[in-house]
């Protein structure tokens, strides 16, 4: 149900009052016009790169043919695009009232600190390449100079397909797929996911420790990066996968006022409104500030979702040397929970005689429980950057970050159920013909959960060359603390038919819940502090021109002071492990700077918490280990036009922790096992003709346990997800005629069937495959935009998770629209 929204009317208030107060939309007089073009080194078009004029609000950003144009009043001004960190480039010019000035050709190098709002990339004759990072390799590299397999989903990708999440956007990642929305529980990270056959989250925000509580809204993104592979060498172990992670890069303040306002309705009561407002304060100071307010409703008969997103983020240049940026973001959520199917520890696949979803008899369209019951949470994280330049050779980067999470409230799921176990959760249940006749109505509360994450980390980057071979290395300090103060309690809620029209399934309400009061006796808690010390080394050396080798190695420290109760009474020993995690790259390029093969050997650690076994003792475990083998090209052909990677890979696992079958609610858990994931990855972006942009990825993957419980032996852990990926995007805009700004896209996604149960003992339960198309249609001009989109465009009835069956959104449209001053 839509709600009257005051926060959105005080929004409009506030840029109503932007609006009037900014002079670039009041009527000026005795104005001329500037005009001009800006190309890259290698003199191709430089597109969304800020002009602005010095010391005025007066200035545009190039299109993607590079040329730019704009009006200021008479007189004289220097033409500047700089950035907090980078080399300005400044150009005289003056302006007469009535006449149109062009200027001379500017030609942008980026400087190694790379911090330019948008990357200035030579070949950007497709609209979504832009994979040159400061972030994978800690080190400015271009992709072909890399050896490790990434992927980048841009803002500008984003914005043509109206999509307003980060867990929505990887979909045009290959090789990555959504398991389970965001629970809103501290801690958590947000969505969960799975690459290359580990689970993995969204943990990072710029390189460094973002932590997020519930789906994180893309407003301040500038793009995001999906990092393939262990990546302990340059990460550590604590916000990362053995998979890989995913790299939140933020939007930046730039030095001319600029302010977009937009709002976007759609189906399910969708209501979102965004605000983008960059202004100068003063020469060498900006100020930028991204929020958004998001309300959506529910495909199923219950359910709502309120989010509220604002980062500002502030710049200072103190001089030519130093510069520092400042930035904070607040995510705050009242959501209702959305449905998670589990098999009870006692009612398995097999128990139930069931091995797809339908042999079920779920209602899709059915909540199963009462919107009133929401849980809030909340993320707040601050960043400190200090950037210093001793030399054009040698900068130094110390960064602060603190990310907490917290949570509060109740998270329904639900238990798939024998009769017989439906009888022991609510007495009297009677028996009915087969099984699989009950759901069990379940709780897992959070009470005052919080997870704070301190982190403090020193880069200093250089470039040199030893005679004649070119050195870029970074040498790096990191220290992380966490202090989790995360409790949960659960609640049994008796049992409810799988499907009967005439039960009242909003009878599991907030009434019910509420009913369940917190007893600190019975609670879950996960109460720990742990300190990390690192330091790390990373050398790419250019050993010819085309022949690139680098390595890097890390020694980790981690001190876990111990798990305690929610009385404080310790429950787990303190232990600390040392580890050391190297890394190898090779790269050699037939074709200069368009093709290049590439190989690497990469590791990855975890260091756990201490786990239960089979006699019920708390265990402190080992180090698990995972190493990575992988070959394959990287290319960036026709003058960037056809852009790609084609990767093989193999991680090996060692010192598996798994859970023991049978279980319960207290997991018992063994270390005593080898894991295998091994497979093929394809991403293509091309621009083969004029206008017309294509996107696809392909990814098949193999995971195994290859020494484990006779259980699972050989078999397919059921937290890799399908085999087989595939995505695709396509989108064409009209050249230059009378329409010239119209554009269409289409693309999709297919998942193969999902393992969700593989063991022996429980049988195997397979989530079906699925292929869910989406389209959209836009209108985009200089100063505004108008974009229409239909989001699984057939209405497929799917499901994603790991362990569990998670209904998907229906079809809907959405239409947002934006204004740019």
């Amino acid at each position: 149900m839509k709600r009257s929204l005051p926060l959105i009317k005080l929004l409009a208030a506030v840029l109503v009052l932007l609006t009037l107060l900014n002079p670039a939309s009041l009527l000026a007089q005795n104005k001329g016009t500037i005009q001009g073009k800006v190309v890259a080194n290698n003199n191709q078009p430089a597109d969304n790169v800020s002009i602005g004029l010095e010391g005025t609000s007066y200035g545009t950003v190039t299109k993607a043919n590079g040329e730019y144009a704009f009006k200021a009043p008479a007189g004289s001004y220097k033409i500047i695009i700089s950035y907090v960190g980078v080399e300005r480039v400044e150009v005289p010019v003056t302006v007469t009232a009535g006449q149109t000035v062009t200027v001379p050709q500017i030609t942008v190098r980026a400087s190694q600190s790379q911090l330019i709002e948008v990357n200035v990339i030579a070949n950007r004759a497709n609209r979504f390449t832009r994979k040159m990072s400061v972030d994978v390799a800690k080190i400015p590299l271009n992709n072909l100079e890399n050896a490790q397999s990434y992927s980048v989903v841009t803002s500008e990708l984003l914005k043509e397909q109206n999509v307003f999440n980060v867990e929505d956007a990887l979909r045009n990642a290959p090789g990555i797929q959504k398991m389970w929305d965001a629970t809103g529980r501290a801690g958590d990270g947000g969505g969960y996911f799975t690459l290359r056959g580990f689970v993995t989250q969204t943990r990072l925000r710029n390189g460094i420790a973002g932590l997020i509580t519930s789906g994180i809204d893309a407003v301040n993104i500038d793009k995001i990066e999906v990092i393939k592979g262990p990546s302990a060498t340059l990460f550590g172990s604590t916000l990362t996968s053995f998979g890989g992670l995913i790299n939140r890069v933020t939007k930046k303040p730039y030095d001319s006022f600029g302010l977009e306002v937009g709002h976007t309705v759609g189906s399910y009561d969708l209501s979102r409104t965004t605000i983008d407002l960059n202004t100068p304060l003063g020469t060498n100071v900006a100020l930028r500030l991204n929020s958004a307010y998001n309300y959506e409703g529910s495909f199923q008969n219950y359910g709502q979702s309120r989010n509220f997103a604002v980062a500002p983020s502030l710049a200072i240049k103190a001089n030519d040397k130093l510069s520092f940026l400042l930035e904070s973001e607040v995510f705050v959520g009242r959501n209702s929970a959305k449905p998670f199917f589990f098999f009870d520890y006692l009612s398995s696949p097999k128990a139930l005689g069931v091995s797809k979803v339908s042999d079920l008899n779920i209602n899709y369209k059915n909540a199963y429980v009462n919107d009133d019951i929401k849980s809030f949470s909340r993320s707040t994280n601050y960043f400190a950057t200090v950037n210093y330049k001793f030399s054009d050779k040698l900068t130094s980067q110390t960064v602060f970050s603190s990310s907490n999470s917290y949570s509060n409230g109740a998270s329904p799921y639900f238990y798939l159920v024998t009769d017989a176990r439906a009888a022991v959760y609510a007495p009297g249940t009677p028996d009915l013909p087969g099984e699989a006749n009950y759901v069990a109505l379940m709780d897992q509360s959070t009470f005052h959960s919080k997870l704070n994450a301190i982190e403090i980390q020193e880069n200093i980057n250089g470039d040199f060359n030893i005679g004649t071979t070119r050195h870029r290395f970074v040498v790096g300090l990191d220290f992380q603390r966490q202090n989790s103060n995360q409790i949960y309690y659960g609640g049994a809620y008796g049992v409810a038919p799988i499907n009967n029209p005439t039960y009242d399934y909003g009878s599991f309400n907030k009434i019910l819940v509420d009913a369940n009061v917190y007893n600190p006796a019975a609670a879950y808690p996960y109460i720990y502090k742990t300190n990390t010390y690192s330091a790390y080394a990373s050398d790419v050396v250019n050993i010819t021109d085309r022949l690139i080798a680098s390595a890097g190695i890390r020694v980790d420290r981690f001190e876990n002071k111990g798990n305690y109760s929610v009385t404080g009474t310790q429950t787990a020993e303190p232990f600390s492990q040392t580890a050391f995690s190297p890394k190898f790259g090779l790269i050699y390029q037939p074709i200069k700077e368009a093709l290049s093969l590439f190989a690497n050997y990469q590791n990855g650690f975890q260091n756990l918490t201490p786990y239960t076994d089979a006699a019920g003792q708390t265990v402190t475990p080992k180090i698990q280990n995972a190493t990575q083998i992988e070959g394959g090209v990287k290319m960036a052909l026709f003058n960037g036009k056809l852009n790609g990677t084609l990767s093989y890979y193999r991680i090996n696992l060692t010192n598996v922790l798994r859970t023991l079958p049978g279980s319960g609610a207290q997991a018992i858990q063994v270390q005593d096992g080898t894991q295998q994931s091994k497979g093929f990855e394809a991403e293509i972006i091309a621009n083969p003709i004029a206008s017309v942009n294509i996107i696809a990825g392909f990814s098949y993957n193999d995971s195994k346990f290859t020494k484990a419980d006779a259980d699972v032996q050989g078999l397919r852990p059921n937290t890799a997800g399908s085999p087989y990926l595939a995505n695709f995007y396509a989108s064409y805009r009209l050249p230059e005629t009378a329409l010239k700004g119209l554009g269409i896209g289409f693309g999709g996604n297919y998942a193969s069937a999902n393992k969700i149960i593989n063991s022996v003992s429980q049988g195997t339960f397979e989530l079906p495959a699925y292929t869910i198309l989406n389209s959209n249609l836009f209108y985009a001009k200089a100063k505004y935009r108008f974009g229409l989109s239909v989001n699984n465009l057939t209405n497929k009835e799917y499901y994603t998770g790991y362990t569990t069956i998670n209904p998907q959104r229906l079809r809907q449209f959405v239409l947002s629209a934006s204004y740019k001053l």
